[in-house]
């Protein structure tokens, strides 16, 4: 199933996407659930596609806005330096444990919205990434377990701005800029993608490839994270991993190649779908 949150004039929702027409599950299933994370921590997914079994669609894709998969994650854990090309481009060392940081869901945006360069810096950067969200939490989860507690995969693009991200070794700042990153178009539940599926990452900057990996390149599996982050700290349904960035990205390019307003990034992950997001200043 591929899972959406979005909203209308009518207000928000969340739905499957079948066939470029979105079923109202949060209508079909009587409002029972607010939102798609109540859903995942309700275990629900049988549920919500037998409500999406009978009779047309509620809406068009083209009738809704599409928000970040998760609007309301407790937690977004991001994985740093994870592949063996971006590490060699930014001069570090890979380290035994995966670095992690954080980034708060006001910064996100969903797919067709405008990521936003601030108006603090000029040095707006491009991140293509595989999200993991989790279905079922727990804590101190073995890296054995751990496919047992994705609910679903989405593409994300960890927008950073670059100079924020340098002001100090804490990248937190950069990472966080209001509407910097994006998250979607949707969830392809996880029955559709079996444990250590191989996907192939590709980002694209106004038509122009700048970055390409597949999941076998992950220094530090989707399994050893879900394994280290939930050693120090519960994991809830709805949480968002994001895994890592392959090389390629515009800060490390010879000019730079940043974004800027009229610009459009997408995230493609052949096994799930294409992010697209226009690039704009923020007001």
């Amino acid at each position: 199933m591929k899972l959406v949150s979005f909203s209308t004039l009518q207000g928000s929702s969340f739905g499957i996407v079948r066939d470029k027409g979105v079923f109202d599950l949060g209508a079909r299933l009587g409002g029972r659930f607010a939102d798609l994370k109540a859903l995942l921590a309700a275990d629900a997914l049988s549920e919500a596609a037998r409500a999406a079994q009978d009779g047309a669609p509620d809406y068009t894709l083209s009738d809704v806005s599409l928000l970040p998969v998760i609007p309301n994650p407790q937690q977004i854990f991001c994985v740093g330096l994870n592949y063996a090309e971006h590490v060699r481009e930014t001069n570090r060392e890979t380290t035994e444990q995966p670095v992690i940081f954080m980034r708060l869901p006001a910064s996100q945006v969903g797919h067709g919205q405008p990521m936003l360069r601030p108006p603090e810096s000029q040095q707006f950067d491009y991140e293509g990434e595989i999200a993991v969200i989790i279905g079922r939490g727990g804590r101190r989860i073995a890296a054995a377990d751990a496919w047992h507690h994705i609910a679903g995969y989405a593409c994300y693009n960890d927008g950073s701005v670059r100079d924020w991200q340098r002001h100090t070794t804490q990248w937190g700042p950069g990472k966080n800029f209001y509407r910097t990153g994006a998250f979607g178009p949707w969830m392809v539940t996880s029955d559709e993608l079996g444990p250590d599926t191989l996907m192939t990452l590709v980002t694209r900057l106004n038509g122009q490839e700048v970055q390409r990996a597949t999941t076998d390149m992950l220094i530090h599996g989707i399994a050893k994270q879900i394994a280290y982050l939930s050693t120090f700290t519960p994991l809830f349904p709805g949480d968002v991993i994001v895994t890592g960035t392959p090389g390629g990205v515009g800060a490390k390019r010879t000019p730079p190649l940043f974004m800027k307003p009229g610009d459009v990034v997408e995230v493609e992950v052949d096994r799930i779908g294409v992010l697209s997001n226009p690039v704009a200043d923020e007001a």
